[in-house]
């Protein structure tokens, strides 16, 4: 058994994370499988569960472990074995079963983690069963006394493939043996688990791949998988350049997130991908809902607007977008972090969807990618800040306090506050967000305004007030 104190810090908001043969464990493992088993019987969920793991040296051994805890409780295990976290949700809507992928996404090598779904690939964060899952495992799940459950493998690769490939119909991917415009694209797997899928995807595509890291190797040699990172960005830029690509695609560990670079070698900012496929769902399904995080560029509702649509905001995090799509019938969702969320996709994130996305629209543009991205780019932003502090709340209450009550030096109204994730200020020609991490010591800042100068003045001004 594993006490609360212990369990704290591992099991987060969204999924669970630590440090491998410290926090993280075979022993770990199993008992989160067999307290798993307990909780999907309390739900009355379906008593099968898919586990699928990336290419880190631990990810095999964990699963393993997790499948025994399972099969302890008489519920009988799939593995799709290597699989982005997006694929074992595909298996989690596609096969309507629970699951758990073994990753710590981007996060170096000595870590690992588990992402827990509901059938129909529904997220499990701490409102909806990490607290449960957790009480069960400081209480520790008793033996089963029936007979034991059975473990089966079964490989999906294909199946996910076809799946995407399917949610566009024909209706604009430059299929392979088309007489498509056939796009020079550069991708960085990062010696992640694109490095598994997105061969299996391209193939299908008319496009030239010049392929960077795709061996899969969980110590990420050549650098970490996190491409919302610009250092990690930096082999990706040169690759587009010396190329002369259309395109260049970043993915992190799982490959659930995707980050895009253009021709000149420029990030594109994740909102303008938001804003490029609200743009392309919304001639879909006009007049439909659109999610975005509170992070997000102003230009993204804006955007949703001019095109009939309805923008919603949500606070950071995967398990509120998901929820808000499910209670909204949003049709897409994207996140300042490179997550994007499809209703074709049962709600879930899909780094390889976004990217597809982000193909078919370019590949039936005359110009180039920077081009068609450019009315969609209409404001400065800061990127992510972030604060190392000893009190967060402390920290947030004096932005509060400076901002609560005072008169905007631009604009000359009153600020609009809200508190829905953090605390974010809007004035006329600028807003910021401060939100603590859900995981260190940490307030996250976000600045954008009209101007890069006012930019700067308001950025300086908040961190003064905690640094």
């Amino acid at each position: 058994m594993f006490t609360r104190e212990e369990l704290d810090t591992v099991i987060k908001a969204y999924d669970i994370r630590g440090l491998v043969d410290e926090q993280i464990t075979p022993e770990f493992a199993f008992v989160l499988g067999a307290a798993f088993a307990q909780f999907l019987r309390e739900e009355r969920e379906p008593g099968t569960v898919l586990v699928g793991e990336d290419m880190r040296p631990s990810s095999d051994p964990l699963a393993t472990a997790f499948a025994d805890g399972v099969n302890s409780q008489g519920a009988d295990v799939i593995r799709i074995g290597l699989a982005s976290t997006d694929m074992l949700y595909f298996a989690s809507g596609h096969l309507n079963l629970p699951g758990v992928m073994f990753t710590a996404s981007h996060n170096p090598a000595r870590y690992n983690g588990m992402k827990l779904a509901k059938s129909g690939a529904r997220p499990i964060g701490a409102e909806s069963g990490l607290v449960r899952i957790k009480q069960l495992m400081v209480q520790g799940v008793p033996m089963s006394t029936g007979p034991i459950g059975k473990t089966t493998d079964k490989n999906l690769l294909d199946d996910y493939v076809d799946f995407l490939l399917g949610i566009f119909d024909g209706d604009g991917l430059p299929l392979a043996g088309s007489e498509s415009k056939r796009l020079k694209i550069v991708i960085d797997a990062g010696n992640g688990m694109a490095g598994y899928t997105a061969p299996a995807i391209m193939a299908r595509l008319n496009v030239e791949v010049i392929p960077m890291y795709f061996e899969l190797d969980g110590n990420f040699p050549n650098h970490e998988a996190n491409p919302i990172d610009p250092e990690n960005l930096k082999d990706l830029v040169a690759a587009v350049k010396e190329h002369k690509a259309d395109i260049g695609l970043a993915f992190d560990g799982d490959a659930d997130r995707c980050f895009l670079v253009d021709e000149r070698g420029e990030l594109v900012n994740p909102s303008a991908l938001t804003s490029l496929i609200a743009i392309r769902e919304l001639k879909r399904k006009p007049h439909s809902t659109i999610i975005y995080n509170l992070i997000s560029s102003q230009a993204v509702p804006e955007i949703v607007k001019e095109h009939g649509g309805t923008p919603l905001r949500s606070r950071v995090g995967h398990s509120y977008i998901k929820k808000m799509m499910a209670e909204s019938g949003a049709i897409f969702g994207g996140e300042h972090s490179g997550h994007f969320y499809f209703a074709d996709f049962w709600k879930a994130d899909s780094g390889a969807l976004a990217a597809l996305f982000a193909i078919a629209e370019l590949s039936h543009y005359q110009g180039k990618l920077s081009q068609l991205l450019a009315p969609l780019n209409r404001y400065i932003a800061s990127g992510e800040i972030n604060t190392h502090v000893s009190d967060t709340a402390a920290s947030i209450a004096l932005v509060k306090e400076r901002y609560g009550t005072s008169e905007t030096a631009h604009g000359g109204g009153q600020y609009q506050i809200d508190e829905l994730d953090g605390v974010t200020v809007q004035a006329d020609d600028w807003w910021f967000n401060v939100r603590p991490s859900n995981t260190e010591p940490l307030l996250r800042l976000n600045v954008e305004a009209k101007s890069p100068e006012v930019m700067a003045e308001v950025r300086d001004q908040v961190l003064a007030l905690f640094r």
